[in-house]
């Protein structure tokens, strides 16, 4: 499934709210791991966030995912936390 298929982006979002928010915090503002909100990553380079998503941060707790993200959905991941990422969609029964 492309990163560009809307039903994807949900899985993303997803992923980065629940498994990355256990740390980053739910609202990604910082916990066990730093704040991944826009103002905390202006000054890092888009590049350099998409190499802590796939790679991990050496000496630190942060994992590598390019076990289970592609390196398309590193870098939709990053270009959506430097806008500010986007909430979970609701599901309605």
């Amino acid at each position: 499934m492309s990163v560009t298929d809307p039903a994807r982006q949900q899985v993303l979002i997803r992923i980065v709210r629940q498994d990355c928010g256990s740390c980053h915090g739910m609202q990604l503002t910082g916990g066990l791991g730093p704040a991944l909100t826009r103002e905390a990553l202006a000054d890092m380079p888009f590049e350099s966030v998409v190499a802590s998503i796939v790679h991990g941060r050496p000496g630190t707790p942060m994992p590598g995912w390019k076990s289970l993200l592609s390196t398309a959905d590193a870098h939709w991941i990053a270009q959506q936390l430097l806008a500010g990422f986007p909430q979970e969609a609701k599901v309605i029964r």
